[in-house]
């Protein structure tokens, strides 16, 4: 149960949140479109993850809530940090995680068709829609239209291409910034957060 946990304990499973959260980081640096919204989501979930388990400390900590009051008067007066705690709850209850994303591309498109088969009844090819993403998209069965996703190779002659993926709800500042850096920001915070948990209760955590 979690009352038996120690101080230390509970540190160090705050830590592994946030290592989670920063794996989540490297993901959205993805050249696969997917990989980069899976990213996006681990770093919002587990990135909550590391408040929630540091409350934990209450229960071992009798100098807790005193120690974190500030740390939440601040985090709640930091639009950004807000966004994030409304973000993790629209993708838990919801499952939705509203991106956007900007492309810069130079070559010559064929070339990039040319190095994929398409799929039974592909209509067309796209590159770099509202996620990044580039690949088929393909009539199913039923008359609808669905996307066929590819990773674009990276060793094709002549070809740059840069492509961002944005978090549209985040506050003005960071609307228009690469997610990575975004969420980099945010798990700078939170890092910084767990620092000085761990250096206020060290001499206790045991």
């Amino acid at each position: 149960m979690a009352s038996k946990r120690t101080s230390k304990e509970i540190l160090a499973h705050a830590e592994e949140a946030l290592f989670t959260a920063r794996l989540g980081l490297e993901h959205i640096k993805s050249a696969d479109s997917k990989t980069r919204i899976a990213g996006v989501r681990n770093v919002v979930v587990f990135g909550r993850a590391v408040t929630n388990v540091l409350q934990f400390l209450r229960l071992t900590e009798p100098e807790f809530d005193t120690w974190y009051a500030p740390h939440v008067a601040s985090m709640r007066a930091d639009p950004l940090l807000r966004y994030f705690y409304e973000l993790r709850t629209e993708i838990l209850k919801r499952g939705t995680l509203n991106v956007g994303a900007s492309m810069m591309f130079s070559g010559n498109p064929m070339d990039i068709i040319r190095r994929f088969k398409p799929p039974p009844r592909a209509k067309g090819f796209f590159i770099g829609d509202n996620i990044g993403g580039s690949g088929w998209e393909v009539e199913t069965n039923n008359g609808s239209t669905e996307k066929y996703y590819v990773t674009i190779p990276v060793d094709i002659p002549g070809l740059k291409l840069d492509v961002n993926i944005h978090l549209v709800g985040a506050p003005d500042e960071h609307r228009h910034a690469p997610a990575a850096q975004v969420c980099e920001l945010y798990l700078e915070t939170l890092s910084k957060l767990l620092t000085e948990a761990r250096r206020h209760f060290a001499g206790s955590a045991t």
